[in-house]
């Protein structure tokens, strides 16, 4: 996350003054709605829910939006898709929720919590990430059947666990993992740290990991990709700003960065 030397209310009325001399000065078409005397000039902090997958991505998009939105100071939970709308449904404040499957926004819009109809903005498949030059000649996922692999998985309530559950029947295979994780990123910081031999994480992020681990496709990875929902919270507490994100989100930005990092279009 980027560094903050500007103390937060300083930070917001220096914003709304330079916002008020642009006003004053009568300049050209800025590209968006100039603040009137007396309105509050659009921005406030908006509180992300979002799935760990989605970490590199969506922070490139925070600083897009947030140049395009004077003022707007984004914030991000990432974790486990699980995690998070528990984390929703037992109220904590978020204003939108980006889930790395349906199955867990389904949690939330059942409670009641969501503010509208979730938009599928991605999809995602997975990989099995081991480390650079493939030292353990891992080629299929009947390979991480041998017991002396060490293989990570995510647990079956994560998206990701939920995902390697679905290739395993359609392979007829039971992977012996070491350990189930609670997010992919652990997953892959299990295998890039060389404490596991291999990982089923999204090709997401073996392409995130900067030539720290090298990815293996496997044909049962078409069985079970996951589609990544996102929402407007019925709690939010920004309504306006908060579909302004989904809207980025879904729109061509949001796109571009999406399709950059490897994700799928929905």
């Amino acid at each position: 996350m980027k560094s903050r030397s500007v103390p937060r209310g300083v930070g917001a009325a220096l914003a709304a003054s330079v916002l008020a001399v642009l006003a004053g000065c009568g300049g050209g078409d800025t590209g968006g709605d100039q603040a009137q005397p007396g309105e509050q000039p659009q921005g406030g902090t908006l509180t992300v829910f979002a799935a760990a997958s989605l970490t590199g991505t969506f922070e490139e998009l925070e600083q897009g939006f947030e140049a395009a939105n004077p003022g707007t100071d984004v914030v991000f939970n990432f974790a486990g898709s699980s995690a998070l709308a528990q984390q929703i449904n037992q109220g904590a404040p978020a204003d939108v929720f980006a889930s790395a499957d349906q199955n867990n926004m389904t949690k939330v819009t059942d409670a009641g919590n969501a503010a509208g109809e979730p938009v599928v903005f991605a999809t995602n498949t997975l990989q099995i990430a081991v480390a650079p030059d493939n030292p353990r000649s891992v080629s299929s996922l009947e390979d991480l059947v041998n017991p002396d692999l060490r293989t990570v998985v995510c647990a079956p309530q994560v998206p990701c666990g939920s995902a390697t559950e679905r290739v395993e029947q359609a392979a007829g295979v039971d992977i012996p993992a070491v350990s189930e994780e609670q997010d992919v990123k652990s997953v892959l910081q299990k295998v890039t740290t060389g404490n596991a031999d291999a990982g089923l994480v999204y090709r997401t992020d073996v392409a995130a990991s900067n030539g720290q681990a090298e990815g293996v496709d496997f044909d049962q990875a078409a069985q079970a990709v996951n589609e990544y929902p996102i929402t407007v919270l019925r709690n939010t507490q920004n309504q306006e700003l908060a579909q302004q994100w989904v809207d980025y989100v879904t729109g061509d930005e949001g796109r571009q960065v999406l399709e950059a990092a490897g994700f799928g279009a929905p």
